[in-house]
């Protein structure tokens, strides 16, 4: 048993929640009740009755055979989370693991660290204790012993959340500063929403990214960054959504996080699991910010028409209108990539479909990386919520590249922060909550130092005996 816990923090957290576990739950054909359904099969191919090894990483089993998910909701203001309380996933979640506060953030990143986040921080650690020890108590009544102090198989933690908001970056660097003290062996990986190029839901995203960047980059191992603005275009221009809401862009991304924690909970030809996702996509310990891609993507009126090949689902995750950031790839250079398949693909296309990708000049590779790729392969084919806007295919990739393009997204975030900080603008709402200014600036000169490690990293693959530019080659 390699069991995750999922935290949603915050309204962007919760939303991407609602999506991925209402996917999880098809995938292990899991009812809204929690129940599996008696007779039928899951969409893991198990049979419904007998009990899905397959759903343990991500779903407890109680003694009455229900299904609760590992994971805490948190908002500091109940409207986002009550939706849940009151919809059609309401008995899938144990109470306890919905936390919702009395007044909100306000889009303040201070008042999600500093006031309002530290009331409810420790009711927060204790609901995670309790969910790591319920996982050592199923492991022990297997017979399994284990030391004291040390949880099950705990692999790690999956935090979503947006970068923008007051909850998303002030109480998840908190909430992840916590958790590296307690939990300092252990995995944690961010699903976070990055502020898009020309949309955005509060005046001060900038000073809530700058600051959340700057407190979490030491805290968490990686972190899979997606924007508003990217995967609204996909789903414009792939999905044929005229009107694209948060719950089309939340299934997209639903998607993109079931691919990446398929293998932990099926078998495949090559399963990767939350260590190797580091130890292959993070060349430096600042360096984990990857971007991600998935493909195919087709609306569901094309479902009988399109089924792409392993090479052609490959060459589309490297193009820009597949990836979940708006950035230019072909820009920058990639450190490392990893390649996700699920379905019916075998090695043979694979390694066909990689070696067309390295003979391109758009995807360009720094000199000291050769090998480059990650591959993992699945059996699972991938699952299409009934009704939804995807099509059902047999088989899909999602690409997480580590490229030097991702600091555009960087860049543009910490131009928006100098001009407003210029003036001194909003600067005293963070003040009034117990801030310093000093931390502003801390913060900008650690996005610099970010940009420059990327930079540096880039610069590394100038050929030698070069003046500095590097040609195409």
């Amino acid at each position: 048993m390699r069991e995750c816990i999922s935290l949603h923090v915050g309204q962007a957290g919760t939303q991407m929640g609602n999506a991925c576990w209402e996917l999880y739950c098809l995938e292990h054909g899991i009812q809204p009740d929690g129940h599996l359904p008696v007779g039928g099969t899951s969409a893991s191919g198990a049979s419904a009755g007998a009990a899905d090894d397959s759903s343990d990483t991500f779903f407890r089993e109680t003694a009455s055979g229900k299904h609760t998910p590992r994971a805490v909701f948190v908002d500091l203001e109940p409207t986002v989370i009550d939706q849940i309380r009151t919809g059609t996933y309401r008995q899938l979640f144990h109470p306890d693991q919905l936390i919702t506060g009395k007044e909100d953030a306000a889009n303040n990143y201070a008042r999600g660290h500093y006031t309002i986040g530290t009331e409810i921080i420790e009711l927060v650690l204790d609901r995670i204790r309790k969910l790591v020890s319920s996982g050592r108590a199923q492991l022990q009544l297997q017979q399994i012993h284990l030391p004291a102090d040390d949880c099950s198989g705990l692999q790690g933690f999956l935090v979503f959340h947006s970068f923008g908001g007051g909850t998303g970056s002030g109480f998840t660097s908190l909430l992840l500063q916590r958790l590296s003290l307690d939990y300092s062996k252990k995995s944690k990986l961010q699903f976070a929403v990055y502020p898009a190029p020309r949309v955005s839901t509060a005046v001060v995203e900038p000073y809530n990214s700058v600051l959340a960047t700057h407190h979490t980059l030491d805290a968490s191992e990686c972190a899979f960054m997606v924007d508003n603005e990217a995967i609204y275009d996909i789903c414009c221009r792939k999905l044929c959504v005229e009107r694209p809401t948060y719950h089309h862009l939340n299934r997209l991304v639903g998607q993109v996080v079931s691919s990446v924690t398929a293998s932990l909970r099926f078998h495949g030809a090559l399963n990767v699991d939350l260590v190797e996702f580091q130890t292959n996509l993070v060349p430096y310990p600042r360096i984990h910010f990857p971007l991600a891609s998935y493909a195919p993507v087709f609306p569901a009126q094309r479902a009988h028409h399109e089924e792409p090949s392993v090479g052609q689902m490959t060459a589309a995750c490297f193009e820009p209108t597949h990836q979940m950031v708006r950035c230019d790839p072909r820009r920058g250079r990639y450190t490392s990539c990893c390649l996700l398949y699920r379905g019916d693909v075998v090695p043979k296309d694979v390694n066909s479909a990689i070696a067309t990708v390295k003979a391109k000049k758009t995807v360009q590779f720094v000199d000291w990386c050769p090998t480059g790729f990650k591959v993992g392969i699945n059996y699972q084919p991938p699952t299409a919520v009934p009704g939804g806007d995807l099509a059902p295919m047999q088989r899909a990739v999602c690409m997480l590249g580590n490229t030097t393009a991702i600091s555009q997204a960087f860049e543009r975030l910490d131009h928006k922060f100098d001009l407003m900080f210029a003036k001194r603008a909003f600067v005293h709402w963070y003040l009034g909550e117990g801030m310093d200014e000093a931390e502003f600036h801390e913060a900008r000169e650690d996005m610099a130092a970010l940009e420059k490690d990327y930079e540096e990293m880039a610069s590394d693959s100038v050929p030698d005996g070069g003046d500095g530019e590097s040609d195409e080659y």
